[in-house]
C-alpha cells in the first residue's frame, strides 16, 4: 500500500518549537508553513528555518512537506531554491494552476540535478483553493508527474466563490465530488480542507466522515488535538475488519469449490466488495489492528 495521507498538519514555518516537536505529534504528514501562517517581515528566517528543520531534525517516517508561497509572489522562487536543495519528501504549491505545477516541476528538476538527487524525488501537492482550481483539477494533476495528491483548501475557494464556509459545507459539496473523482481516476490522494473550529470535535467528526464518504483518503488539520479524531474515522472497525476477513474467508472457499460466484449473509459478492475487503485488511495489518 502507498503513503498513507490521513492526516496532514498544517505547522508555521517561524516556529522553531513546533518545528523541533512535529514529528511525535501523531500525524501521518506534517506541512511546514511558508505562506499564510508567517508575516511578511519573517518570510526569510521561516525559509531557513525550515532548511535547518528538514536537514537536521529527525522526522521518523512522517512526510515531510513544505507549503511554499505563490508562484506570483516576490517569495516563491527563493521558496523553491532553498527548500528544493534541502531535499523535503514534497512540496505543497499553493493556488495550484497547470502552469504553476509545471514551472514548480521544471525548478526541481534544475536543482536535484544540479544537486545530483534523484531526479523527480520531491512529489508535489496540489492545493486547489479557487473557482479554477476546481474547474480545471484534471489537467491539474496530469501537470506533473510528480503529483501524489490534491489538497482541497476550502477557506479561500469560498472566498473566491463569493460565499459564506459553514460547518456543514454544502457551499464545496460540488469541489469536493470534483475533486475526489479527478483524483481518483488518475490515482492520486484527495485531501480534504481543514476543519476550523479547533473545540468541536464531534463536528470534526462528522466533517472528517462526510469527506470520506465522498472518497477523500485523508483530511488537513491545523491542531495536533485533531489527529486522532480524523484518524479513528479513517481507521477500520473491528466489525469491518470481521466482515473483510470473512469476505477473504468466504472467497477462498468458494475457489477451493470451483464457485466463480458466491454469497455472503444473503448478498452476492464480486469483484469490488473483494478489493474492499482486501483494501480493508491491508490497513488494518499497516495500522497494527490485525
Amino acid at each position: 500500500m502507498k503513503k498513507l495521507r490521513r492526516t496532514m498538519l498544517f505547522m508555521p514555518g517561524n516556529n522553531p518549537g513546533m518545528l523541533q516537536n512535529a514529528g511525535i505529534l501523531g500525524a501521518d504528514s506534517i506541512i511546514l508553513d511558508l505562506e499564510d501562517a508567517v508575516s511578511i517581515t519573517e518570510k526569510d528566517s521561516a525559509r531557513i528555518l525550515v532548511r535547518e528543520a528538514i536537514k537536521n531534525v529527525d522526522y521518523s517516517n512522517v512526510e515531510l512537506v513544505v507549503r511554499i508561497n505563490p508562484l506570483d509572489t516576490d517569495f516563491a522562487e527563493k521558496d523553491i531554491e532553498v527548500i528544493g536543495k534541502a531535499k523535503p519528501d514534497t512540496i505543497l504549491v499553493p493556488k495550484a494552476t497547470e502552469e504553476a505545477m509545471a514551472k514548480v516541476d521544471e525548478r526541481l528538476t534544475e536543482i536535484e540535478k544540479t544537486e545530483g538527487y534523484e531526479v523527480g524525488g520531491i512529489k508535489l501537492i496540489a492545493l486547489v483553493e479557487s473557482a479554477y482550481g476546481v474547474e480545471n483539477v484534471y489537467n491539474i494533476i496530469k501537470a506533473s508527474s510528480r503529483i501524489v495528491g490534491v489538497l482541497l483548501g476550502g477557506e479561500d475557494l469560498t472566498s473566491d466563490l463569493g460565499v459564506k464556509r459553514t460547518k456543514e459545507g454544502d457551499e464545496i459539496l460540488y469541489s469536493r465530488n470534483k475533486v475526489s473523482v479527478a483524483c481518483r481516476a488518475l490515482r492520486v490522494d484527495s485531501i480534504d480542507t481543514p476543519f476550523t473550529d479547533t473545540n468541536d470535535f464531534e463536528g470534526l467528526k462528522k466533517d472528517t466522515s462526510k469527506a470520506k464518504s465522498l472518497g477523500f483518503t485523508g483530511k488537513a488539520s491545523i491542531n495536533p488535538r485533531q489527529i486522532d479524531t480524523i484518524h479513528s474515522v479513517y481507521s477500520p472497525t473491528a466489525e469491518e475488519i470481521r466482515h473483510a476477513q470473512r469476505v477473504m474467508e468466504a472467497m477462498e472457499e468458494a475457489e477451493r469449490e470451483g464457485k466463480g460466484v458466491f454469497s455472503l449473509d444473503g448478498k452476492m459478492v464480486d469483484a469490488p466488495v473483494i478489493n474492499r475487503a482486501r483494501n480493508t485488511l491491508q490497513l488494518a495489518t499497516i495500522l497494527g489492528l490485525i
